[in-house]
């Protein structure tokens, strides 16, 4: 026995003596067998060290430093790891009672296997522990509990399958089966031993026979007999929907031979001996599995007219077959021979290839649940193995998958909504840690919440690291933009309160209001009037129908016949048709160059002048259109041009400095700023600039510049 592993030993040995399992198996005894069956596969004394190592960890009160001391840093990682892993797994099947979905505790476990499986050591140790507990329940023959049998039939077996352990594959599927239909596999197990005198007869004699055959063609060979493990003959009935006397494998022989051009030859001469059947026959050697496996695969009729299977491949194929691609490429360098025909360089690529083929069996069982739940999330179908993926537990052991990086606060916005809002606190594997503390991959987590909340602005901050969910966020700004919207149409139902009874209208119903003015609703008019977006003028002037003006239909119709002159010289505002025409421009969407606008006749103040997309001359105009006329802005000279006063809105987090850093933008971008007003609710910022402009097309730029600004949120023209 290796030194590191003699050390592990009696480093765990005084550790482990006297404990046992549930299942009432020794410790020792089964790290014992976990270390044995990893040694007939060829994995390193190194993993076979820490199988003792995994087990001392629950008897140390502080592992990963006495590990770490005694052996190094990366048999402590691994130790600890793989327990966390057998800890959770445990808790995720007993959160599954009989009354929910069995279902769930299977694909929790799965989910966890996956999220460890980075350190492909871990996996490995795994397998290895489940054959070992699957292999004492046969042999004490007690009830296997319903939730390992499962788990080891759709879980541990498939991924030894997809990493081309084989060895592994077939035992587990067999001694899962044996407790999951004990009447079927005693069945088929009855049938292989009624002909098991004359199968056994069979096959060595056939393999002399071959032995004999491919010498004489110069072809070196070495022929087994190959036993059909129950599962796999039950499966084929079962896919097939055959009996068993039509299952065309019972009878199997392996021909091992030196070389892939040897293979094709010992096809040829069995192909001329017997008679082959074309459709069952594969070439895995020209076209591998995805798992690397390779092997000529034929099916042929002897001379009694009997069915048997021929597999051919090289001893270095027959060696990946049995004990797979982490056995020959995680823990050691596979040299220029490579796997499946590529070449590997060292554990690096070993570990990529491995991943690769992890990724593709939790696409295939993505795609597989998708198939047969309506109401799969699209989170759950995007699920992969991938390095940006986390998974957590909650309390009561149901797994939570998370984006690497996510802290106890997006497990609460994962868990529900509302609990997100609330979160004030957090235990990590029951220590209390801040809120932005990062999860990893096992740990479980509670929250500690308010009765009743909201989220902080801090936890939208990225340099705090709060959240790293987008959905968290989303969620998190949403929250505040209601509470926004909230201050906002109070503020604009409280003004229009105040006009209505100014006005002795108090008794005017608000949703009739609204849908005059042209509003879905009175909220809609309320949070128009809050932001100053709608004036409380149009409202008055609504509400006093006889203020309007008196100016007959032929004062202004006049007006809109007339034909166009030129524009004026002096700059300014041209009235189409009328040079000397009073007019003023709307202080509601104070317009200017080059914007779209249209005027209209108002009472002693000659033409009011708004922009095409004013919503209070869009409520004029509907009350009032004969009154609209066509507009047009004159060219000023040159040497005097006109200065147009704009308003900008900005909305904003509030914070130190900001002012000053919107202001230092209009500076530089010689924008006179004429006045501001600013208000701030919760922390939010809303200002009001007004500027003067020669052109309103420099303000488009001048507007992005703003919204670069941290923390400015919208930045628009009023």
């Amino acid at each position: 026995m290796d030194d590191v592993l003699q050390k592990a030993r009696a480093f765990a040995q005084p550790l482990l003596e006297g404990s046992t399992f549930d299942s009432g198996e020794d410790v020792l005894a089964h790290t014992d067998a976990m270390v044995h069956m990893l040694a007939e596969m060829g994995d390193s004394q190194d993993m076979q060290a820490a199988c003792y190592l995994v087990y001392a960890c629950d008897h140390l009160a502080k592992p990963e430093d006495v590990i770490g001391k005694a052996f190094g840093a990366s048999f402590a990682a691994l130790a600890i790891e793989t327990s966390r892993l057998i800890r959770i797994q445990r808790q995720a099947r007993l959160s599954v009672t009989e009354e929910s979905k069995p279902e769930l505790g299977v694909e929790n476990v799965r989910k966890m296997l996956l999220a460890f499986s980075r350190d492909l050591r871990v996996v490995m140790l795994r397998l290895a522990s489940r054959l070992q507990t699957l292999r004492h329940y046969s042999v004490v023959k007690t009830p296997l509990p319903s939730g390992l049998a499962q788990e080891s039939l759709q879980v541990f077996a498939p991924l030894a399958n997809r990493l081309g352990i084989w060895q592994i594959k077939w035992e587990l599927e067999d001694l899962s089966f044996r407790f999951t239909e004990p009447d079927t596999y005693r069945q088929v197990a009855q049938w292989l031993d009624e002909k098991r005198t004359e199968r056994e007869s069979y096959i060595a004699t056939t393999c002399a026979s071959i032995v004999q055959g491919l010498k004489a063609q110069g072809i070196e060979a070495k022929v087994y007999g190959r036993p059909k493990h129950i599962y796999s003959i039950v499966k084929k009935m079962r896919d097939k929907g055959i009996g068993f006397e039509r299952v065309l494998d019972i009878r199997a022989f392996r021909i091992l031979v030196d070389s892939i051009p040897s293979c094709y030859a010992a096809l040829s001469w069995v192909h001329s001996q017997y008679i082959p059947m074309v459709e069952e026959f594969n070439d895995y050697i020209a076209r591998p599995k995805p798992n690397g496996y390779q092997s000529l695969h034929t099916v042929v009729c002897d001379f009694q007219n009997k069915a048997i299977e021929i597999q051919i491949r090289t001893q270095s194929m027959h060696d990946h077959a049995e004990h797979g691609v982490a056995a020959h490429w995680a823990y050691k360098e596979a040299g220029k021979k490579g796997y499946s025909g590529v070449s590997a360089t060292g554990a690096y690529d070993a570990k990529i290839a491995v991943l690769r083929q992890l990724l593709a069996w939790e696409r295939e069982m993505a795609s597989a649940n998708a198939q047969t739940s309506d109401k799969q999330s699209k989170d759950q179908k995007d699920a992969q193995i991938a390095p940006d993926r986390i998974y957590v537990l909650t309390p009561e052991a149901a797994v939570v998958e998370l984006p690497e990086g996510a802290t106890p606060i997006d497990f609460a916005y994962t868990l529900h909504t509302n609990l997100g809002h609330r979160c004030r606190g957090a235990h990590i594997d029951g220590v209390m840690v801040p809120l932005n503390t990062v999860l990893k991959n096992g740990q479980t987590v509670a929250i500690t919440a308010l009765k009743e909340g909201g989220p902080s602005r801090d936890w939208l901050n990225p340099e705090l690291g709060f959240l790293v969910s987008a959905r968290a966020r989303a969620k998190v700004r949403a929250w505040f933009n209601a509470q926004v919207l909230q201050e906002t149409v109070a503020k604009g139902r409280e003004a229009v309160e105040k006009i209505l009874q100014r006005e002795g209208k108090s008794s005017t119903n608000l949703e009739e209001l609204s849908g005059h003015l042209g509003f879905k609703s009175s909220d809609a008019l309320f949070e128009a009037v809050g932001k100053e977006e709608f004036s409380q003028r149009a409202i008055e002037q609504f509400l006093r129908p006889h203020s309007a003006a008196n100016v007959t239909p032929d004062d202004y119709i006049l007006l809109k016949k007339s034909k166009p002159s030129k524009p004026s010289e002096n700059g300014g505002v041209l009235v189409v048709g009328i040079d000397s025409l009073m007019t003023q421009l709307a202080k509601c969407c104070k317009p200017a160059p080059p914007d779209e606008i249209k005027g209209f006749v108002t009472r002693g103040k000659g033409v009011s002048i708004h922009r095409e997309d004013c919503s209070n001359f869009a409520q004029i105009e509907r009350k009032n259109p004969d009154r609209v006329i066509e507009v047009a802005w004159g060219h000023a000279k040159a040497s005097q041009p006109l200065a147009y006063q704009v308003d900008v809105s900005i909305e904003a987090f509030d914070r130190q400095g900001l002012l000053r850093d919107i202001s230092e933008v209009f500076a530089k971008e010689k924008m006179n700023v004429v006045g501001v007003q600013t208000q701030s609710i919760k922390e939010v910022a809303w200002m009001t600039f007004t500027v003067e402009v020669f052109d309103a097309r420099k303000l488009n730029k001048v507007l992005g510049l703003i919204g670069d600004i941290k923390g400015v949120r919208n930045a628009r023209r009023r």
